[in-house]
């Protein structure tokens, strides 16, 4: 297996078509997923924050621009701690509380590990996961799951530790998602019951971040997590209809939002509406975001992000505004 934990733009340019397209996409805005940080202003006005990912920016020679925190240089990371507050959890302490989410589910401790919190580890239980007479693995694949301000999403899948960079093997990665397959692969053998389970894994697990490169990294963990279990199940590649179903639920489910406003990042303002009186003359009417102005949630004049209740087996859903399950109290678990 890969142990490489920097997943290449150019790779997936090469080796999956039309995924990289799917991956930097925004179904809210029908445009493409904006970089929302100012880290790579220096490259030219193509990198300022309210702009575009595109492909060629991080592709070809550009290939190198967007990676792991970790590789990030000491400076930058600071920086990024300062202006947005981003620090990633180490994966042992992702570890602790995605079991505190489990304990609660299965209600007993210890359910795919035991930590070791002294030696900032875990040991994985090997043995196959047991099911409370009252549920059975598929209610656990079908529970839904939210990881808020995701960043690179070391609480879904923890391919590697956001913290030392070490590369976690399939078998004992802790997260969210990592559990969910985990239980797939040991529940389902044939490969049409594995890809439809897997599915269902995804469109029931759910994560949001501000930055586009962290999203597009978190993004491009939860595929290449998809890859990587079908190569452990099954050792070969899956096909690329099935990598192009996954990453479009990917692009859905894990969405580029301000977490404090329910919409797209910098998309509240100021609007301007020009009138004429009835002495023919122009008038311009400013009026500000109320949201912004009054700190309340459900008045903004931003655009209002969208995500995906799949009420199906297909790749059909229903759109709702992500402000509305808060507004209406519908529940999403997961960690908050």
């Amino acid at each position: 297996m890969n142990t490489r934990i920097d997943i290449l733009e150019n790779d997936i340019l090469e080796k999956y078509p039309e995924i990289l397209d799917i991956l930097l996409l925004d179904h809210t805005t029908q445009k493409n997923i904006i970089w929302a940080t100012n880290n790579y202003e220096y490259l030219g006005d193509n990198y300022l924050n309210k702009k575009q990912i595109k492909p060629e920016l991080i592709t070809g020679i550009n290939g190198n621009v967007i990676m792991p925190r970790v590789q990030k240089d000491t400076v930058l990371q600071q920086s990024r701690v300062k202006n947005m507050a981003e620090v990633f959890t180490p994966s042992w302490v992702c570890n602790a509380q995605n079991n505190l989410i489990d304990k609660s589910w299965f209600q007993r401790e210890n359910v795919f590990n035991k930590e070791k919190p002294s030696e900032k580890k875990w040991k994985t239980n090997k043995a196959k996961i047991e099911f409370p007479k009252n549920k059975t693995w598929k209610s656990y694949v079908n529970d839904k799951r939210l990881e808020i301000s995701c960043g690179e999403a070391p609480y879904i899948t923890s391919r590697y530790d956001t913290t030392t960079g070490k590369f976690i093997e399939i078998e004992n990665r802790i997260g969210l998602l990592d559990r969910k397959l985990r239980v797939i692969n040991e529940n389902v053998d044939n490969s049409d019951e594995w890809l439809k389970a897997t599915k269902s894994a995804y469109k029931n697990t759910y994560a949001y971040e501000w930055q586009g490169d962290s999203l597009l990294l978190a993004r491009e963990s939860m595929l290449f997590t998809y890859l990587e279990n079908y190569k452990y199940k099954f050792e070969k590649e899956p096909l690329l209809q099935s990598i192009q179903d996954i990453a479009y639920i990917i692009s859905w489910n894990v969405w580029q939002m301000d977490g404090l406003k329910g919409v797209v990042p910098f998309s509240c303002g100021e609007i301007k509406t020009k009138t004429v009186n009835l002495f023919g003359e122009e008038e311009t009417d400013n009026s500000f975001c109320k949201g912004c102005l009054n700190n309340n949630m459900f008045e903004h004049n931003g655009i209002y992000c969208l995500i995906m209740d799949w009420s199906n087996e297909n790749l059909k859903g229903k759109k709702l505004r992500f402000i509305d399950l808060i507004e209406n109290k519908t529940s999403i678990n997961g960690r908050k």
